[in-house]
């Protein structure tokens, strides 16, 4: 018999999950094939996505399963939050599941064909969180509501003690293997703590010194906030190009070969093009990379779990994208018509 003190938190992995949205039919292969190319579909030829997350839409014009899972507080109960025939989330499924009572996202979807779905993250070496057994916590599944090519969605918004991870995915890079990775943000809802990242870290989740993540990461310096996009490649973060303070939808992305040289890229997920640092040689000491191939999001590769964010969506790939890459999927992007106010 379980101790009667476990927590709600501990017992939503052992509850039966519901399905709202579009599930997989017959007919939803038709409306895939009519959406226009997202993301993954333009990485696809030459850079493949190893993971694709995100609560607002598809990120390959084919996929119609779940985009994340929300759980409620209110009996424990689980449902799938689907899409709607046009690849964007089906927000009022979630919001008649959570009515009258609080829901968190215990689950977040990887759309590529690897299915490294990210959940609750587990102690690290530099910090516990506030979870059953030192695990943090999924977000509040309606903190961060926005909209998306006309659609209501919701983002995840972290907080101190939220964060995801999956210490055993498939087909990461690992050991110096060339990768790439971005993120929708915002240059709101930050601070100056560690790590608001979203990428590749270790899998032991310790701080196993230079080298061993790959994570594209956004936070404040100074005070007032002056953001930047970088890449955190443990025991440091590198890049730093500068992000316009206030931006709402900020995307956010890096690149590396994993042997010489790395990218970082930033923009308005609103409109315009990309800015870049460039093709730059990784700093001493980290070439080659040793990344591990974990997969995090909202914290550090040792669980450092102190930052803030806000993120909509994000994919990691195999081998390094070139700039044409990325600016094609910066006006993918911009497509998606991110909109909304949100809260700093």
């Amino acid at each position: 018999m379980q101790n009667k003190s476990i927590t709600l938190l501990g017992k939503i992995m052992l509850c039966p999950v519901l399905v709202l949205g579009c599930a997989m039919n017959p007919g939803s292969a038709t409306q895939a094939q009519a959406r226009t190319a997202r993301p993954c579909d333009l990485y696809q030829a030459k850079t493949p996505c190893v993971a694709a997350i995100s609560t607002t839409r598809a990120l390959y014009s084919k996929y119609t399963g779940p985009l994340y899972q929300v759980t409620r507080q209110s009996d424990g109960k689980s449902a799938d939050i689907g899409q709607l025939p046009d690849g964007y989330a089906n927000a009022a499924a979630q919001d008649a599941f959570c009515a009258k009572t609080t829901c968190t996202m215990t689950k977040l979807y990887d759309q590529s064909p690897k299915h490294n779905d990210l959940t609750a993250a587990p102690a690290g070496g530099e910090a516990r969180g506030p979870g059953p057994n030192g695990f943090d916590v999924p977000a509040v599944a309606n903190a961060l509501p926005a909209m998306a090519d006309g659609h209501k969605v919701y983002g995840v918004a972290v907080s101190p003690g939220t964060g995801y991870r999956n210490d055993t995915p498939k087909s990461t890079a690992v050991n110096g293997a060339a990768e790439g990775v971005y993120m929708v943000t915002s240059a709101l809802h930050l601070n100056d703590k560690c790590c608001f990242d979203f990428g590749n870290a270790e899998t032991n989740n310790l701080d196993n010194k230079a080298g061993h993540m790959d994570a594209i990461n956004i936070m404040c310096h100074g005070n007032p906030c002056s953001p930047d996009a970088g890449l955190d490649m443990e025991d440091g973060i590198y890049g730093h190009l500068k992000v316009p303070a206030g931006t709402g939808f900020v995307t956010d992305m890096g690149a590396s070969d994993g042997q010489h040289k790395y990218a970082i890229y930033q923009g308005n997920a609103q409109g315009g093009s990309l800015t870049t640092t460039g093709i730059i040689p990784l700093p001493k000491g980290y070439e080659p990379m040793k990344q591990e191939g974990a997969i995090i999001l909202g914290i550090g590769g040792d669980n450092s779990n102190s930052a803030t964010g806000f993120f909509f969506e994000g994919v990691m790939t195999q081998g390094m994208p070139d700039k044409q890459a990325m600016e094609a999927v910066q006006s993918n992007i911009v497509g998606a018509k991110y909109a909304g106010h949100l809260a700093n």
